[in-house]
């Protein structure tokens, strides 16, 4: 295992990578989502996804992380779409959802190490993008939980959802 800088710029590289692949899973899902709120909700925190995405790939640089080159964006690409047959075998929006919370608790995760790690270490820019990263993905995460606990209780009442947003019991 990778020490000092590089054991940094290894972990840098996995988050860019990491949340490369939530962004992806945002954007996607906001083009498919029959269920109009999940599409809101997708497309609402995409900008700021993207805002996160660059900063780390931003300090990545700074730092001298390889970010999505060679054989880590190969790897990358053939994750995504591995992640995207899954999503098409998925079908369903809730199914989607669940996905994305998992790969936000992921994000939160990363971000909340890189927040405590990063003041341990004396890398106060490390620290920042982790604080900002933990927060914003803690509020989002709760979004997200908010939509899935509502459109399980839909799918247990046997209410179906239009591409417009209405509900509908079957």
């Amino acid at each position: 295992m990778d020490e000092g800088r590089e054991f940094l710029r290894s972990q840098v590289n996995n988050a860019i990578m990491q949340h490369r692949a939530l962004l992806e899973n945002l954007q996607q899902h906001a083009r498919q989502a029959e269920d109009r709120r999940f599409a809101d909700l997708c497309q609402r925190h995409v900008p700021l996804m993207q805002q996160h995405q660059l900063t780390l790939e931003q300090y990545g640089e700074s730092i001298g992380a390889e970010g999505e080159k060679g054989l880590k964006k190969a790897l990358g690409a053939a994750l995504g779409m591995a992640r995207d047959a899954a999503d098409a075998m998925r079908e369903t929006d809730f199914l989607r959802l669940v996905g994305d919370v998992v790969m936000i608790r992921q994000a939160q995760d990363t971000f909340a190490t890189f927040a405590a790690a990063g003041r341990q270490i004396g890398e106060t820019r490390l620290a920042e993008i982790g604080q900002m990263g933990e927060r914003e993905h803690d509020a989002m995460q709760r979004e997200f939980n908010h939509l899935v606990q509502a459109m399980f209780v839909e799918h247990y009442h046997g209410a179906a959802v239009s591409a417009g947003g209405s509900h509908r019991g079957r």
